[in-house]
């Protein structure tokens, strides 16, 4: 799931319409859940954070949703949802864990014994995407590459709003530390049946990705962590995705 502008880069300040989606290639789709699954919309910007929720309109959000931004620079726009749960059988579950590079979790099962029985989740999203409101400035670098709180997100290590870039180092961080091991991959929205890179992090957390060209791009990651006393999970998932535009 991911937050997509209708610009990455607008002229002005004034309101920005946001699509909320799912899915790649021939499957992508609006996220048209109920807004009451989304727990926080807030944009960071320049002059602070802004709550964005009073832009959600009863209902789901099969339509653009209008967040204002009312000063020049970067904004990053941040969404969490509330959990629900997911339960899959065994083999399309450990596909899953194996495809999304989810090696603890792999680990966790077969050191138990329980690799032949379904995999059960309570999973919840996380999004940010990157928004320049008039000309690129210094100042933006602090405002981006600053991490904003999620349970599990990517953080930008450079301004890839800015005129010419080609390289963008990221950082993931779950539960206020770097994560090692996770698998992050690099999207272009205008084709996005399959990724066009993958990498995983390093003992920091980092990695970093050449920008083939403009256009507008997804980052996603997700990790998950055991649980227990959960009436209807036995781990707890986390899908981050963070999105901007290259010129």
């Amino acid at each position: 799931m991911w937050l997509q502008p209708k610009r990455f880069v607008q002229a002005a300040p004034g309101e920005a319409a946001m699509a909320f989606l799912v899915g790649h290639g021939p499957d992508r789709q609006r996220w048209d859940v109920d807004v009451r699954r989304v727990a926080v919309l807030r944009s960071i910007g320049p002059k602070g954070t802004v709550d964005q929720r009073a832009s959600l309109k009863p209902g789901g959000l099969g339509v653009d949703v209008p967040v204002r931004l009312t000063t020049p620079g970067v904004h990053v726009i941040v969404l969490q949802s509330l959990a629900a749960e997911s339960n899959l059988p065994a083999l399309r579950f450990n596909d899953y864990l194996k495809q999304e590079g989810l090696t603890p979790a792999q680990r966790f099962r077969d050191g138990r014994g329980i690799s032949n029985q379904p995999g059960r989740e309570s999973y919840s999203r996380r999004a940010k995407t990157l928004v320049q409101v008039g000309p690129s400035r210094s100042a933006d670098l602090a405002v981006l590459t600053r991490p904003v709180g999620l349970t599990l997100e990517i953080v930008p290590e450079a301004n890839p709003l800015a005129a010419g870039a080609k390289t963008l180092p990221v950082r993931v961080i779950f539960e206020g530390k770097p994560l090692a091991g996770a698998l992050v991959k690099l999207t272009n929205l205008d084709a996005d049946s399959v990724p066009v890179d993958a990498r995983l992090t390093d003992p920091q957390g980092r990695a970093t990705f050449q920008i083939p060209k403009p256009g507008a791009w997804l980052m996603n990651v997700l990790w998950t962590k055991p649980i227990s006393g959960h009436p209807k999970a036995d781990f707890e998932t986390t899908f981050s995705s963070l999105t901007f535009g290259s010129r």
